[in-house]
């Protein structure tokens, strides 16, 4: 694997983990994420620099987008974020929380452990 292609692995897997170690002291629910602009803001930085490194990855290979569900839809949650800052749902970034990034971690980690 390029090593350009694994650092961005690993950049997706490290904002992975510091999303989920946002939650270590708190319970993970909808109505403190909702109501904590400082978890919701840095939770949304973490996508940004996911999306970006899987925009990467698809650009230098695009052989990727096979291997990660959704990648295409990952990027456009990042452009999302961005540039339609002003209509974030946060009812729609707390669904990617609880039911894609867990999905998107395992396949981030198969790849690197292919490596």
């Amino acid at each position: 694997m390029d090593e350009r292609i694994l650092k961005w692995l690993y950049d997706v897997k490290m904002a992975i983990d510091e999303i989920e170690g946002y939650f270590k002291k708190t319970n993970k629910d909808f109505h403190t994420y909702k109501e904590n602009l400082m978890l919701k803001r840095a939770i949304e930085r973490n996508l940004e620099i996911i999306g970006e490194a899987l925009n990467r990855i698809i650009k230098y290979d695009a052989s990727y987008a096979d291997h990660i569900t959704h990648a295409k839809s990952i990027v456009g949650l990042r452009n999302h974020i961005i540039h339609v800052y002003d209509n974030i749902s946060d009812e729609n970034i707390w669904s990617i929380l609880i039911n894609h990034l867990p999905k998107l971690k395992k396949e981030v980690n198969a790849l690197i452990i292919k490596k």
